[in-house]
């Protein structure tokens, strides 16, 4: 050899300074062979000792700890001698079934109260004027509630995984991760907003055959206006939440997601319902601010465009995230002619309570579930690497619940915790009179049946979906949430109406459904 290998350190014995030379420096790279001796002579001839160091740097270059992951919680700390290490964050996957449920109760429970107050909103304001008279509004209604999974909870999602992976530790990476992200989920809200009005007026046009221009820019005023301002207020209270967990050593991934569900729901509606309503007393008389709103709205989109296109963490996400949060919304918006449909019935009109308490519930979960397979992902390599944590394969159901891995561990908390979390709920809503439905046992049971089998769906689906996108380059915390929340939305809404349609068929008139 011509040249001798570079000397990457040094390392001191008994006043002489030796090479310290990687192994893969003493190989030949022609014949994959060992270096002659002669290359590591000193000046004066004689040899010098060489510390051989093994170079394994994986394929982040950061650290090692693919073996750890599985089982973190039970690696022997003293084995580590590295002192130039520096300190790692605190890892969401060393985490007993324990800390993870008692993480998870308290925002789950905050989010399940606000699923019960939007669903108690949804009961009153269901008999005013502009939900009698443009019954289009009950279609917006699940597609712009499940704007906190298509926006808010994916922010929340990306951000603590940010924050668990070191993206966030020092001022000027979280004010860029900040304007960033608020500027794109303003131009996501305001494009799904609008997307979604489309589609309440088509799918309230195919049925009845009926087509209104005014209730179209109404809708479009209200679904728009709606998406913007909660967006705004969501996304600042998202991001509140997570720099707050941090702090406070609590991981966000566990308590982010349901947070934003337990005030998304509530203003959301609370919105939409005052906005469509002060836009149909305005459209008798002033026909003009309709049109104008909706226009303000839109005339914002440059400026976060230009915002987000020059933040490295968000520009990719401006151009590929839009399939997501589209196919999301329009899925939710089936749901939402199937609530438009079973309200305008008489015999199903204590439904609307409970519609949002059974969607929110199972997004909530789902959702902490997705953020947490996406984090623990997201530490063993990038989107598209191939791993033994990132199988391609379909997972079985026994593997997704019933295995020793810290996934399944978090699958099985989630869903112990849907029947104590509903009782509570439904506790809730008969002392509050609301739903004009008395809790029977039967009522209780056909309730209980569709809220679990939803959320046992829901997390099977999530273990599929998530590694199924990261084996396909597509990182999970942009892209798996807003499926989940909206298939939360069809599945929870399609199995409560079959649940109201089976007990008035058995005639449980003592449970006064639809009274």
């Amino acid at each position: 050899m011509s040249s001798k290998p570079e000397q990457k350190e040094t390392h001191q014995a008994n006043g002489a300074v030796l090479p310290i030379v990687p192994v893969d420096c003493l190989t030949s790279p022609d014949r994959g062979q060992l270096v002659e001796p002669s290359d590591f002579l000193g000046p004066d001839g004689n040899g010098v000792e060489v510390v051989v160091l093994e170079s394994r740097a994986n394929a982040k270059g950061v650290r090692e700890e693919d073996a750890l992951l599985e089982n973190g919680s039970q690696s022997n700390e003293s084995d580590d001698t590295s002192t130039d290490r520096g300190p790692e964050p605190a890892s969401p996957l060393k985490e007993t079934s324990f800390s993870i449920g008692l993480q998870v109760l308290f925002p789950f429970l905050l989010a399940g109260f606000g699923t019960v107050a939007a669903g108690m909103v949804l009961d009153i304001v269901q008999h005013w004027d502009v939900f009698k008279y443009v019954t289009e509004v009950f279609i917006l209604v699940p597609a712009l509630l499940g704007l906190k999974g298509n926006l808010e909870m994916t922010l929340a999602s990306r951000l603590s995984t940010a924050a668990n992976i070191g993206q966030m530790d020092t001022p000027k990476e979280l004010w860029r991760m900040i304007t960033g992200n608020m500027a794109l989920i303003q131009v996501q809200a305001t494009v799904v907003g609008f997307l979604a009005s489309i589609a309440a007026v088509i799918f309230g046009w195919i049925p009845d055959g009926h087509f209104s221009i005014d209730h179209a820019v109404l809708l479009c005023a209200s679904s728009v206006a709606t998406a913007f301002i909660a967006s705004l207020v969501l996304g600042m209270i998202m991001i509140g939440v997570i720099i707050g967990s941090r702090k406070m050593g609590i991981n966000p991934d566990n308590v982010a997601t349901p947070i934003a569900a337990s005030l998304g729901d509530l203003i959301t509606l609370a919105l939409l319902s005052g906005i469509s309503w002060g836009l149909y007393k305005e459209l008798e008389s002033k026909a003009y601010v309709n049109p104008l709103v909706c226009a303000f709205f839109i005339a914002l989109l440059p400026i976060w465009i230009i915002i987000a296109k020059k933040n490295a963490a968000t520009r990719e996400v401006l151009y590929s995230g839009w399939e997501p949060v589209i196919i999301a919304m329009a899925i939710s918006s089936v749901g939402g002619l199937i609530l438009d449909r079973t309200v305008s019935d008489p015999n199903f009109a204590g439904m609307a309570v409970f519609t949002p308490v059974i969607n929110g519930v199972g997004g909530n979960l789902v959702a902490v579930q997705a953020s947490r397979i996406s984090t623990y992902l997201h530490m063993s390599g990038m989107p598209g690497e191939s791993s033994e944590t990132a199988p391609r394969k379909c997972p079985s159901p026994c593997s997704t619940f019933f295995s020793s891995d810290v996934n399944s561990r978090s699958a099985r908390v989630l869903f112990l915790l849907v029947v104590p979390g509903h009782l509570v709920f439904l506790y809730t809503i008969s002392s509050m009179q609301g739903g004009h439905t008395t809790l029977t046992l039967i009522f209780i049971v056909f309730y209980m049946t569709a809220a679990l089998l939803q959320v046992l769906i829901l997390l099977y689906i999530a273990d599929w979906m998530v590694h199924w996108m990261w084996g396909r380059d597509l990182d999970p915390d942009n892209f798996s949430i807003p499926y989940l929340t909206a298939l939360g939305d069809l599945i929870g809404t399609g199995l409560l109406a079959l649940s109201f349609h089976v007990l008035w068929l058995i005639g449980d008139r003592d449970s006064d459904v639809g009274d």
